[in-house]
């Protein structure tokens, strides 16, 4: 990223799409607001600077005790993508405040590392068992969320009767591999390392935004994967339509430049064969559920069309919202979970009913808003 500074347009456009993670993660206006208002450059590490900022914010959270939203301040003070030293500084601060955090509650959380193709990718696990094997479900986030933001999910899946896994997209965070079509394997890679601590042959795959389009790719291949969800899915669209791809915002461009290592002012070029076709979505043979925003700014609204057309299994929830839906969170959370459930045959039936309330009481304090 370039250094924008005094309100420049793209430090705004940063400003704009942080408070969307802000509010996905139910961190304070109050907090946050002030603190954009002191940064006035995208780069660097010093008083003003985007990851100073955060970090600063990060430390005084810290500091209270407060060592999980300390992290979520310090994963924004990574966003979108580590550029430098004191985008680095706040991404290990992430990670570490995410492992204080899940070693003092006894969140039965643990990390694990898997090989794929020679390259070690760290993920967080919970609910494995040699002895007892569950369910899997493995989420991932997109190009711009990092593991531990997910991460304190898996207690809960755990106690919806699944073993969890949480890993993030190839380039993001600690993820050392180069995002390109063949990051499929890293789904592969994973079940091929937790087989037999997890019943890798029920698995299901909670793949938010980008990690979606991985996700639909995946379970054409590989017939362990019994369903997916997603969030904001692009599937064919985003990546082919040259009109849609000049109105998708600069921060998008530059983080899938930054993961895939294309130039960014050719990026679109090289991603135009990652596309699905409508013959492989019609092949899908596991339900597919997804949240679709109708004001999303980086999926096109064609996608969600084709998916309507051609997905045999097409479970879809529609927001009026933004990309990822983060006004609509609690909902969303609940419908994504409930999802998961009722595509599992062995599912609790009280935690399925439990869900749907939850889902009612999202929905209506929603629309009470």
């Amino acid at each position: 990223m370039t250094d924008t500074t005094d309100g420049g347009g793209e430090l705004d456009e940063l400003k704009r799409f942080v408070v969307a993670h802000a509010v996905s993660q139910n961190l304070p206006a109050g907090h946050y607001t002030p603190l954009l208002d002191r940064i006035t450059t995208s780069a660097g590490d010093a008083p003003g600077s985007w990851a100073y900022e955060w970090i600063r914010a990060g430390d005084e959270l810290d500091a209270a005790g407060l060592t999980l939203a300390a992290g979520q301040y310090y994963l924004l003070g990574r966003f979108p993508f580590v550029d430098g030293p004191g985008r680095a500084r706040a991404l290990e601060r992430s990670v570490d405040a995410f492992d204080r955090w899940r070693k003092a509650e006894n969140t039965g959380i643990e990390p694990e590392t898997v090989d794929v193709g020679g390259v070690p990718v760290r993920i967080w696990t919970a609910g494995l068992s040699a002895e007892a094997p569950r369910p899997l479900l493995v989420v991932t986030g997109g190009i711009v969320s990092t593991k531990e933001q997910w991460g304190p999910l898996l207690p809960q899946l755990v106690s919806l009767g699944l073993a969890g896994a949480v890993a993030e997209l190839p380039g993001v965070g600690e993820n050392a591999l180069r995002y390109g079509p063949d990051s499929t394997r890293l789904f592969t890679a994973i079940l091929d390392a937790l087989d037999g601590r997890a019943d890798v042959s029920r698995t299901y795959l909670l793949a938010l935004s980008f990690s979606g389009h991985l996700a639909v790719r995946a379970a054409l291949t590989d017939p362990r994967v019994q369903g997916i969800v997603g969030n904001g899915t692009p599937v064919h669209d985003f990546f082919t339509d040259r009109a849609w791809q000049r109105t998708v915002p600069r921060v998008t461009r530059t983080t899938l430049a930054h993961l895939t290592g294309f130039p960014a002012d050719t990026v679109y070029e090289h991603l135009r064969d990652w596309a699905i076709g409508d013959d492989e979505l019609r092949a899908l043979t596991v339900p597919f559920a997804t949240v679709s925003a109708l004001r999303d700014e980086i999926v096109p609204p064609g996608d969600t069309a084709r998916l309507r057309r051609h997905v045999p299994d097409l479970r879809l929830l529609e927001h009026d919202d933004v990309h990822g839906a983060p006004g609509r969170l609690a909902e969303t959370k609940a419908w994504s979970l409930l999802a998961v459930q009722r595509m599992r045959p062995d599912a609790d039936p009280a935690t399925t009913e439990a869900l749907t309330a939850a889902v009612e009481a999202a929905r209506t304090a929603g629309a009470d808003r």
